[in-house]
C-alpha cells in the first residue's frame, strides 16, 4: 500500500491518467570506445504497484481533470507573466516595452438575453441575475443567425492571423516605415487566449507588446509607444476581414465585433482596482485557459459520433441548436475542410485556446520540461562516471486510461507529491 500511495501521489491529483505497459533501461556508454556498459537504471511497468506506468492526462479542461487543469493554469500564468515582467529565460527589460491588453469580440448574430451595464433591464423587460440560465440565449431563436454563429467560430482563428498581418502594417505606417524596413526596427509579440461568451461565440483576450527587432532581448525604437500600438490595433481590427463560404447563395464575411477594448498595462500591482496591472492580466488570461465551451455555454466537453447522442445530453436548447446547425453544415462537401462535425462539441472553434508568438516569452513545453527535470533530479539515479554518457532504450504501449475504484479512493486521500502541482501564482 505505501508503494502504491507513492506512485499515485506522483500523479499530482490527476484522476484520469494514461496507463502504459513496457520498460525503460539506462546504460552507461564509454564515449572513448563506444562500448555499452552496465545498466544504470531499469524501470519495468510489471514491477510497479499499479501494474502499469501511470502518466498524467495533462488535460487542460477543469471539467475533465481539475488537477491537470490547475497545473495548466499555473503554467499559463507564468508564461504570460514572463512576457510582462521577465523571467523564465525572458529578459526583465520587457517590463519597459509598450504593451497593451486587448479584447476582441464577436459580431452580433441576433439579440440575446443580457445584463446591461447601464442598469436598465434586458430587452425582454427583466433584470437578469448574473447566474440566470437564460443569459446569452436568443430572445427569438427562430430569427437568430445560427449558421453565421457556427461559421464565425470556425473562421475566427484565420481572422486573428489576418489581424496580426494588418497590425504590423499599421504600426509600420505610423512609424513612417515600409513593411520590409519595419522588420529591422521592431517586432510585435503577443500571447492570447480564447474565451466563449455565454451566447457561444468565441472572442479573444490578448497581451500585445512592441519589442526591438530581435524580440524582448532588444529595446523598442523611440517612436514605439502604447498610444501608437493602441491606435494601430484599432485600425487593424477594423480592417481585418475574412471571406467565408457561400451557403445557398448567401456569402459569409467575418469581421470582429464593434466592441474592441484596448488598455495599456502598467508595471505594478493593484491600485484600488483602477489600473490594469501585470498580475491582473496574467491571472485573467490563465483563468480562461482552462475553460472550454462547456464552462461558459454548458455544451459538451468531448466529441460526438452521432447526432442522436444529443438526446441524452444535458445541454440548453441554444447549444443544441448550434450543434445541430454545425452537424447539418458539416454534411456539405464544400465545407469538409472545416471539419464542422468533428468540432461540433466545441461549437466549431478549432483553434488552440492559448497561443503566443515565438518571441513573447518561454513555452509551456519548457516549463513542463523544467518541472520534470527537477522531479527526476530528486530521485538521484546513478550518475555516469567520467568519460561516460547514457544510452536510454524504452518501449511503451498504451494499456488504458483512468484509475480503479481502489486507486480513486486512495488518490483522494493523498497529498500530491512535491513538484507535481506547478509553480504557485501568488507572491
Amino acid at each position: 500500500m505505501p508503494a502504491l500511495a507513492r506512485q499515485l501521489a506522483g500523479l499530482g491529483g490527476c484522476t484520469h491518467p494514461i496507463r502504459l505497459d513496457g520498460q525503460r533501461t539506462e546504460y552507461g556508454v564509454d564515449t572513448r570506445t563506444g562500448e555499452i556498459g552496465n545498466v544504470l537504471h531499469r524501470l519495468d511497468s510489471a514491477t510497479l504497484p499499479a501494474g502499469h506506468l501511470l502518466v498524467r492526462c495533462n488535460n487542460r479542461r477543469t471539467t475533465r481533470c481539475a488537477a491537470c487543469a490547475e497545473v495548466y493554469r499555473r503554467d499559463t500564468y507564468h508564461l504570460i507573466t514572463a512576457g510582462l515582467r521577465g523571467g523564465k529565460g525572458t529578459p526583465e527589460q520587457v517590463a519597459t516595452h509598450p504593451r497593451v491588453f486587448a479584447t476582441f469580440t464577436a459580431p452580433g448574430f441576433g439579440p440575446v438575453h443580457n445584463r446591461r451595464t447601464d442598469g436598465r433591464p434586458c430587452r425582454c423587460g427583466t433584470r437578469h441575475d448574473q447566474d440566470d440560465a437564460v443569459l446569452g440565449t436568443p430572445l427569438d431563436p427562430d430569427s437568430y443567425d445560427y449558421e453565421a454563429a457556427v461559421l464565425w467560430n470556425a473562421h475566427v482563428g484565420a481572422l486573428w492571423r489576418r489581424f496580426s498581418i494588418y497590425l504590423r502594417r499599421e504600426v509600420a505606417k505610423r512609424a513612417g516605415l515600409t513593411q520590409r524596413a519595419f522588420r529591422d526596427h521592431a517586432r510585435i509579440s503577443f500571447a492570447k487566449v480564447a474565451e466563449y461568451q455565454k451566447r457561444g461565440a468565441v472572442h479573444f483576450h490578448a497581451v500585445i507588446r512592441l519589442d526591438g527587432p530581435e524580440g524582448g532581448d532588444t529595446p523598442p525604437p523611440v517612436w514605439a509607444t502604447a498610444e501608437l500600438l493602441t491606435d494601430a490595433i484599432h485600425a487593424a481590427a477594423t480592417a481585418a476581414r475574412i471571406d467565408g463560404p457561400v451557403i445557398d447563395g448567401r456569402a459569409h464575411t467575418f469581421v470582429f465585433g464593434r466592441q474592441l477594448d484596448v488598455r495599456p498595462i502598467r508595471s505594478a500591482d493593484f491600485d484600488g482596482g483602477q489600473d490594469l496591472t501585470e498580475r491582473a492580466v496574467a491571472a485573467y488570461i490563465a483563468k480562461y485557459a482552462t475553460k472550454g465551451a462547456e464552462a461558459a455555454t454548458g455544451t459538451l466537453d468531448r466529441p460526438i459520433r452521432f447526432l442522436a447522442e444529443l438526446a441524452q445530453a444535458r445541454i440548453t436548447d441554444h447549444v443544441r441548436r448550434m450543434i445541430r446547425t454545425a452537424w447539418a453544415l458539416g454534411a456539405r462537401r464544400d465545407l469538409e475542410h472545416l471539419r464542422l462535425r468533428a468540432w461540433a462539441h466545441m461549437l466549431c472553434f478549432r483553434g488552440h485556446f492559448a497561443t503566443k508568438s515565438r518571441r513573447y516569452s518561454t513555452t509551456l513545453g519548457a516549463l513542463r520540461t523544467a518541472r520534470a527535470d527537477w522531479r527526476r533530479a530528486q530521485t538521484a539515479p546513478p550518475v555516469p562516471q567520467d568519460g561516460e554518457t547514457t544510452l536510454v532504450l524504452a518501449h511503451w504501449v498504451f494499456a488504458g486510461t483512468g484509475l480503479s475504484a481502489a486507486e480513486t479512493w486512495l488518490t483522494a486521500s493523498l497529498e500530491p507529491a512535491l513538484g507535481t502541482e506547478g509553480e504557485p501564482t501568488h507572491g
